[in-house]
């Protein structure tokens, strides 16, 4: 039994919980073997116990929720409280908030799914997810190598005020500002309809100029003398394309030389 203060230690060192006498000793016996009564394993702990207590530590061994846990010292209080008040501020990111809800609406799903979807690398947005625990690994997919599906946790219920992700606000419901390139296809109900006016399909013209499809043809439309049909134009010599000016002139040169 070498080390075997030491490897109480580590084991309670390690436990993220109070962790219990029976595990402590559970462990032990799986791992080597060991066999402690509990007359010599309460002894080792008062042992850990004392040893802690010491000015040069900053945090002790205490007794709490029926286990064995590391905490900080009281006078040290102010100074972590202030650490993790400043850890809760932090907000997410923008790329993490995509990746929210992107699981939110499309779980569970895994990474590479995550990343067809918004186009980029999404390691760093799940791993602050994860330790933040708004998501979880919800299980493993069907695809090649299994990979790990993401789910919403219980405390994105909890901090959103949700019973459900069935409560999750509609994607057809949200406001889309006007001024916004592009329809988000992705995370749209397939049912939400998006009106396209073929009429204002821009095409370029053979001189380099620009118009717009005639919605009864697959190509653009020339009134005779070559001017190009848009609707909805106040003037007619929009049509003629970038090189307007340049046509007019080229026009007068030729009257003139005709009138000689």
């Amino acid at each position: 039994m070498q080390l075997l203060l030491q490897h109480i230690e580590a084991l309670i060192f390690v436990s993220e919980q109070p962790i219990t006498g029976d595990e402590i000793l559970s462990c032990l016996k799986t791992a080597y073997g060991w066999e402690l009564k509990k007359e010599q394993f309460h002894s080792l702990i008062a042992e850990l116990k004392e040893k802690y207590l010491a000015e040069e530590y900053s945090f002790e061994l205490v007794e709490i929720a029926e286990g064995f846990q590391f905490l900080t010292k009281k006078e040290y209080h102010h100074a972590v409280s202030t650490l993790l008040q400043i850890k809760a501020k932090k907000r997410l990111s923008t790329a993490a908030l995509e990746t929210l809800a992107i699981i939110a609406y499309k779980q569970p799903l895994s990474k590479s799914e995550i990343e067809h979807i918004r186009g980029v690398n999404c390691d760093y947005s799940i791993q602050k997810l994860l330790e933040k625990e708004l998501i979880v690994i919800s299980g493993k997919g069907d695809g090649p190598g299994k990979p790990l599906l993401y789910a919403t946790s219980k405390n994105f219920m909890d901090h959103f005020g949700l019973k459900s992700v069935k409560e999750l606000p509609k994607l057809k419901d949200l406001h889309i500002a006007e001024n916004e390139i592009g329809t988000p296809s992705d995370l749209m109900d397939s049912d939400v309809p998006v009106d396209i006016d073929p009429d204002s399909i821009p095409v370029d013209l053979p001189d380099g100029g620009e118009g717009l499809v005639n919605p009864q043809s697959e190509t653009p439309e020339y009134e005779e003398g070559g001017e190009f049909i848009i609707e909805g134009t106040v003037d007619a010599e929009a049509g003629l394309g970038n090189n307007l000016e340049q046509d007019l002139l080229n026009g007068e040169e030729q009257s003139e030389q005709k009138e000689e």
